[in-house]
C-alpha cells in the first residue's frame, strides 16, 4: 500500500480508501460481510474510511461503528452530510441548524466521539458559505471534526468557499471528493487544477465508473451488475452514451492485457497516477470485490500505458456528461437562466 499526505493536513492515508456506500441495504451486506471487508481492508493496509449519513439511511455508519470498533485511533474516518435524510425539509442542506445535528447523530451512529473529515456531501445553493463554514468550524473547534471538506463541488464553488474562509476568517475547506474515472475525465480541465492551487487534498469516488471499468461490462455479455439494478439508464446499451462507454471499455481492456493488469488495476492506476489526486475510493460489496481491487494498491502505470488511456479517451472529456454531479444548476433548470 502506498500513503500520502491529505492536503495539507500532515495526515497520511493510503492511496486506496475504503469507501462504505455499499454497506446495508444498498448492496444488501450483512454486519458480518462488513466486519470482514473491513478486517480485511485494515489488514492490507488501507487506513480511511468514508461513510456518510444518507448511505442506507445511517445503516452504512452504524455497520461502519461496529466494524472499528477497539481501533478508532488507527483509522482516518470520515463521513458526509447534506444530502436529504427523509422528507423533513430542513433535515438536509448545508444550514448550521441541520449540520450541527446531523454530525451529533452520525457520531452516535458511528460509537466515536470525532471524526477525522467532515464533507459537505453537495454544495445546498439555498445556503451562504459564511453559514456553512461557520458551522463547520465552530464543530471543529469543539472537536468533534479535525478537518472539514466537500464533496462533488463545482470548481467555481470551491473557488467562492475557500475566498468566503479567508474573508470572514474561518476554517476552510481542506479536501474536495469528486467522481473521477477514466470513462469521466472532466474535473481535469477544472476541479482539479483548483484542488492543486488551493493545496486540497483530493478522495476521488466511482474510479471504476459505477462497475463499467470492472471487468464484468463486456460487449456480447449481459449486465447483471448490482448497480445496472436499480440504476438502468445508466447502462442501456441502447443510449449513446453507453454506446461509447463500451467501446472505450473494450480499447482499455486490450490495454490492460498487453499490459499485464486486470481493467480494475489500470482503472484505479490511472486516477492514483494524477499528481492532483491523493487517494481513490473504493467500494466493495464482497470480500472478492475488495481483493481484486487491493491488487491495484502499488499500480503504477508506465507513461505508455497512460498515453494509451489518453488516446482512447481524450484528457478533460466525460463519456456520459449528463451523469455528472457538480453541473451548475442553471444549466439543468432553464427557469434560471431566464428573467
Amino acid at each position: 500500500m502506498q500513503y500520502r499526505t491529505l492536503g495539507r493536513t500532515g495526515v497520511q492515508v493510503s492511496t486506496l480508501a475504503l469507501g462504505a456506500m455499499n454497506f446495508g441495504r444498498i448492496g444488501r451486506t450483512t454486519q458480518d460481510e462488513v466486519t470482514a471487508i473491513v478486517d480485511a481492508a485494515l489488514e492490507a493496509g488501507i487506513n480511511l474510511i468514508d461513510t456518510a449519513d444518507v448511505y442506507s439511511g445511517g445503516a452504512s455508519e452504524e455497520m461502519v461503528g461496529k466494524a472499528i470498533a477497539g481501533r478508532r485511533e488507527d483509522i482516518v474516518l470520515a463521513t458526509k452530510a447534506s444530502l436529504p435524510m427523509g422528507d423533513e425539509r430542513n433535515h438536509r442542506g448545508g444550514s448550521r441548524r441541520w449540520l450541527v445535528t446531523a454530525l451529533d447523530d452520525s457520531l452516535r451512529r458511528l460509537g466515536v466521539d470525532h471524526v477525522d473529515l467532515f464533507q459537505i456531501h453537495r454544495w445546498d445553493p439555498r445556503t451562504g458559505d459564511e453559514e456553512t463554514l461557520s458551522a463547520l468550524t465552530d464543530l471543529q473547534r469543539a472537536g468533534k471534526i479535525r478537518s472539514f471538506g466537500s464533496s462533488t463541488f463545482p470548481a467555481y464553488r470551491i473557488v467562492q468557499a475557500q475566498w468566503a474562509a479567508r474573508e470572514h476568517h474561518l476554517s476552510r475547506y481542506v479536501t474536495e471528493q469528486p467522481s473521477y474515472s477514466i470513462l469521466q475525465r472532466g474535473i481535469e480541465a477544472h476541479v482539479l487544477p483548483v484542488a492543486e492551487e488551493y493545496g486540497l487534498g483530493v478522495l476521488v469516488w466511482s474510479p471504476l465508473a459505477s462497475g463499467w471499468l470492472s471487468g464484468a461490462i463486456r460487449a456480447g455479455r449481459e449486465i447483471t451488475s448490482n448497480r445496472s439494478a436499480f440504476m438502468p439508464q445508466r447502462f442501456d446499451t441502447a443510449l449513446p452514451a453507453n454506446r461509447a462507454r463500451l467501446e472505450a471499455v473494450e480499447q482499455l481492456a486490450q490495454v490492460a492485457d498487453e499490459a499485464g493488469l486486470t481493467l480494475i488495476q489500470l482503472a484505479l492506476g490511472f486516477v492514483t497516477a494524477h499528481p492532483g489526486v491523493t487517494g481513490a475510493l473504493i467500494g466493495p460489496r464482497t470480500l472478492d470485490h475488495l481483493h481484486a481491487q487491493l491488487a491495484a494498491a502499488d499500480t503504477v502505470l508506465p507513461a505508455g500505458v497512460l498515453d494509451a488511456i489518453d488516446a482512447i479517451v481524450a484528457p478533460g472529456t466525460d463519456l456520459a456528461a449528463h451523469e455528472k454531479n457538480d453541473t451548475p444548476p442553471a444549466l439543468l433548470d432553464p427557469s434560471l437562466r431566464r428573467r
